[in-house]
């Protein structure tokens, strides 16, 4: 399993709870301090497309279930090309997009570096809610502020004459959020469509002050056989390996 997510580790335990498979989660590497996980983990890349296709076989892999980001786009088309090469099954699991709602003040933009552009050429104040690996995009724009939240430090550090920084995981509280965007006269947020439950808050916290939240879309979808929850996923992989066949994955 192709992890890092919350929904990767829910899924981990909850294979390691059946008895019926043998689960080796993959992460990327990225968050210096990765969380505990349920079952066996390595970390780091695998060299590509092939590298992966490769690890696959010689690991004798039954089923590869890609439950990485949706921003880990590159990871994820290499789990598509690798399967497809050895004809692996693979599923991918993907928490479904945030959708605005009455109240919500969206702006939308396809690429980070498009939302800095829409924060336009007056000064704001700006929570930037999109993890460290794009952070650096900000540059272009230093007449912002930006609040700055990630897992783990931005490395390297920031050149902007204005900038916070908040390390902090989820899951967030909207009253904590509200506090957060008020206590820094956040206005605008600029945040990527990552769906889910555990960073909404920001979401819901901003449309309670009436706050603009430029929203980064989601590129294409992973193509494999993609399910959005846990339990959808549980499903899908007792379809294909009835527990009557009693065999390790």
């Amino acid at each position: 399993m192709l992890g890092g997510t919350g929904e990767a580790r829910a899924l981990a335990q909850a294979l390691a709870d059946t008895g019926r498979y043998e689960v080796l989660l993959s992460l990327a590497g990225r968050t210096e301090k990765p969380s505990d996980q349920p079952v066996p983990f390595r970390i780091g890349g695998f060299g590509g497309a092939d590298g992966l296709a490769a690890f696959l076989l010689d690991g004798r892999f039954d089923l590869l279930i890609d439950a990485t980001h949706p921003f880990a786009m590159r990871i994820s088309a290499n789990a598509s090309e690798a399967v497809a090469a050895i004809g692996v099954p693979a599923f991918a699991l993907r928490r479904r997009e945030w959708v605005a709602v009455p109240g919500d003040r969206w702006t939308n933009a396809w690429t980070v570096t498009e939302a800095i552009e829409k924060l336009g050429p007056s000064p704001r104040r700006v929570l930037l809610a999109i993890g460290r690996q794009e952070a650096h995009r900000a540059e272009v724009a230093p007449q912002h502020f930006y609040l700055v939240r990630s897992v783990d430090p931005v490395e390297p550090p920031l050149v902007l004459p204005d900038v916070q920084f908040v390390l902090d995981r989820g899951p967030y509280d909207v009253e904590r959020e509200v506090s957060l965007l008020r206590n820094h006269r956040i206005d605008a947020v600029v945040t990527k469509n990552s769906g889910g439950s555990a960073t909404y808050a920001k979401i819901e916290a901003a449309r309670r002050l009436g706050i603009e939240v430029i929203m980064v879309a989601r590129g294409p979808a992973a193509a494999m056989q993609t399910v959005a929850t846990v339990e959808e996923m549980l499903a899908a992989i007792d379809h294909l390996f009835p527990p009557a066949m009693n065999r390790g994955v």
